[in-house]
């Protein structure tokens, strides 16, 4: 008899897997038909080229030396990895960090930068001082040139609020609807300025809601008493705010844009309601704020530079105060409500210049602020000083 006996299961006696063995082992994984043998469970891979042993026999290494210690990386314990798509390990992902930084310094290879970086916009270089420059608008000029955001609405915006200042103080005296209408276009052009101002073009819905505000504010000051006039505007403001949050609530835009909206929207409403402050305060008062508004900004669009043009807007602001002052009951007080109001003015003048503005925001922003600003300081220094 054979020394291998046949086995009717299609196993042989001593190991070697038979057709059974070997279709059950395709079934479950085992590349090699032995079942659930030693490469499932991390056992050493056998070499296909190895010479068949016996199954009670140690594998010998021919490499080894004299003495039988193994010299090869075969004899070396190795741990078993998966590399299926449906499992990994955190030793993978230091190594493939490696492979990737290796990838990189390759010759002729380069990495890919990431997404932030190829959406960033290429810094802007800074302009030759041959280049010619005189084509480009003065924010472009300032810009190429690298010099400071802040810009100046210039001379015809500071005549176009003084011309506002002036009909508002030759209104002043007159029975209160002819003040109110110049007040009315003082509040549309500050309504449409704050919103180009923050970027915003067309908000007509928030325009429209702003300058609403301030036309209830001027009725309603003119169907009350003078003395009434913060109780009129707290409680518009009350209200204009609820309804620019109700107008917020149709907005379909991200979240940011909805919270710039709703600032744009609150501020614009806020200052159109302010703006009817030369409306309630008292008639002389109106008179010098005006007054001191135009004389500051036509001082501050003088080419001087900045620290004396300051100066010099301030000291003209007061002197236009005294002396339109003299005109009136407030005599010399008329100094300090002139400051007063042309403080504010340049204040308007400031924001209005921030972060490169267009010429349209010069022409609305610019003209506007000046004097909506002054309104709460001449009422307040109005009541006070008279």
């Amino acid at each position: 008899m054979s020394d291998q006996q046949h086995n009717p299961y299609g196993q042989q006696q001593f190991g070697t897997p038979g057709p059974y063995d070997q279709s059950y082992g395709q079934q479950y994984g085992a590349p090699d038909g032995r079942g659930y043998g030693d490469d499932a469970y991390g056992g050493h891979h056998q070499d296909a080229h190895a010479q068949p042993h016996d199954a009670y026999a140690q594998p010998q290494d021919p490499y080894a030396d004299s003495y039988g210690n193994p010299q090869t990386p075969y004899a070396q314990p190795r741990t078993q990895t998966w590399e299926g798509d449906t499992w990994q390990t955190d030793a993978g992902l230091p190594a493939h960090a490696s492979a990737t930084a290796e990838t990189a310094h390759l010759p002729g290879r380069h990495a890919a930068p990431p997404a932030a970086v190829l959406d960033e916009p290429a810094p802007q270089a800074a302009a030759a001082p041959g280049d010619d420059l005189s084509h480009l608008a003065p924010n472009q000029r300032a810009r190429a040139l690298g010099h400071s955001p802040i810009i100046p609405p210039g001379f015809q915006p500071a005549a176009l609020t003084a011309g506002l200042a002036v009909l508002l103080a030759l209104a002043a005296p007159l029975p209160r609807v002819f003040p109110a209408v110049v007040v009315a276009v003082l509040q549309a052009v500050t309504a449409a300025g704050w919103f180009r101002l923050n970027g915003m073009w067309p908000a007509r819905q928030g325009i429209a809601l702003a300058f609403l505000g301030g036309l209830v504010t001027d009725v309603a000051l003119l169907a009350t008493d003078r003395d009434d006039a913060p109780v009129v505007g707290i409680g518009t403001l009350g209200v204009w705010c609820l309804l620019v949050l109700v107008l917020q609530l149709r907005n379909r835009s991200s979240a940011d844009e909805r919270m710039y909206a709703l600032t744009a929207g609150l501020t614009s409403s806020a200052l159109a309601v302010l703006a009817a402050g030369h409306l309630a305060a008292a008639p002389h008062a109106t008179v010098i704020g005006a007054a001191a508004v135009a004389v500051a900004v036509l001082a501050r669009a003088l080419p001087l530079p900045g620290p004396v043009s300051v100066v010099l807007a301030l000291l003209a602001a007061a002197g236009a105060g005294i002396a339109a002052g003299q005109l009136g009951d407030y005599g010399t007080a008329g100094a300090v409500l002139g400051l007063a109001a042309g403080g504010c003015a340049l204040i308007g003048l400031r924001v209005a210049s921030y972060d490169y503005p267009s010429r349209f925001v010069h022409l609305t922003a610019g003209v506007a602020l000046p004097l909506a600003l002054a309104a709460p300081a001449v009422y307040v220094l109005g009541r006070a000083l008279g």
